[in-house]
């Protein structure tokens, strides 16, 4: 299945169009559905199992992966603390089993920024006869072209105002990507930028409406569920490039030396040091996510920060390894290991970034 997404890959990179096959194919296989919880039909897959999917899917097409991630992740926050209104989330549900259903947060602003740092929404919620309108424009939002529902960070214009989640359906008329994404990795992703005029929502299809304040910010600390499987993520990305590095060990024999460049102490000493790079980040991740999915109280939102820190470090660094040993022709557009190049480094890009976590980290471990 992940061989057929990892083919389309490089067209899909080279046009940034929206992978609706790949996205496709995953849905067959039943990935985009394997957080929906057993309370409501599904599988109801933990982190690790959402972790080892992105890191299969990540390996294939990131790009894809990225889309998935968002999707899987808002299905497991139900799953494990419901906040979705029931029949809204039955009727999302039923047609998820039957097609791909796309759902992402819409949460980042041109002004504000990452939630992750602070501050509060600029996006409005006006009150209307039937529910709220939405105004405004959001950053960044992977998937937009595909997306059935935009859970969109809003704050109401009402006296005392608060700030809530608003269910947006994707074919409510006034949306519209008045930014395209044109970055240099996971182009086909589809992160761009989204505004919404005047978009209505009904009364029922609000979540987490509460008081304008502090406590309504985004809490770093919480999102270990996600912060373990977007890592897994990337080093899917990490062992996709150093595929290609030991098939081009293996095939490539100067004429000088004879014999394939795998056997040289210089190609094996750095493939050691990718795969220790590789493990490492692996086992930290993956043994994380076990632990979450246990309950281990002795595993803090902390230490999964933590991990997501040094696996996205330890990817990038591995496939950087790559690139530098082969030279030109690692970083050729035509061998996927410059695609690699370019997607690892969107990892250490996702929020919270390594200063916002090492930040939360160190606090802890000054103040036990």
């Amino acid at each position: 299945m992940t061989g057929r997404i990892a083919d389309l890959a490089a067209e899909y990179d080279r046009t940034a169009a929206f992978p609706a096959e790949s996205l496709r194919i995953a849905h067959e296989a039943g990935l985009l559905t394997a957080t929906i919880g057993e309370q409501y039909g599904g599988g109801g897959a933990g982190v690790e199992e959402s972790a080892r999917i992105l890191h299969s899917l990540g390996r294939a097409d990131p790009s894809v992966a990225l889309i998935a991630a968002m999707t899987l992740a808002g299905h497991a926050r139900q799953a494990v603390q419901p906040h979705w209104p029931e029949e809204l989330y039955a009727r999302v549900v039923k047609e998820s089993f039957e097609r791909p259903v796309l759902l992402n947060h819409a949460r980042v602003e041109p002004d504000l920024g990452s939630p992750a740092r602070g501050g509060l929404p600029a996006t409005r919620a006006r009150r209307t006869a039937d529910g709220w309108a939405i105004s405004g424009t959001k950053r960044f939002v992977t998937g937009a072209e595909g997306l059935d529902w935009f859970l969109v960070w809003a704050t109401t214009d009402e006296d005392e105002p608060r700030v809530g989640t608003f269910v947006v359906s994707g074919a409510s008329p006034g949306i519209e990507i008045t930014g395209r994404w044109d970055q240099l990795g996971l182009r086909a992703s589809g992160s761009h930028d989204v505004t919404f005029w005047d978009v209505e929502v009904p009364h029922g299809q609000v979540i987490g409406i509460g008081p304008h304040g502090p406590a309504a910010e985004q809490d770093n600390r919480a999102g270990a569920a996600l912060h373990l499987p977007l890592a897994a993520l990337y080093l899917g990305v990490a062992r996709a490039a150093q595929a290609f590095f030991h098939t081009f060990a293996h095939t490539r024999v100067p004429a000088n030396l004879g014999h394939p460049v795998a056997r040289t102490e210089r190609f094996r000493r750095t493939a050691g040091e990718i795969e220790v790079l590789l493990a490492a980040a692996e086992q930290l991740v993956f043994d994380g996510a076990a632990k979450l999915d246990a309950g281990d109280s002795s595993y803090p939102p902390e230490q999964a920060l933590g991990a997501r820190v040094l696996a996205d470090r330890h990817g990038v660094r591995a496939v950087e390894l790559a690139v530098r040993l082969l030279g030109n022709p690692g970083l050729s557009r035509g061998n996927p290991l410059e695609r690699h190049f370019r997607d690892i480094q969107c990892a250490p890009v996702h929020a919270p970034q390594e200063d916002i976590s090492l930040l939360a980290i160190g606090t802890k471990a000054l103040n036990p």
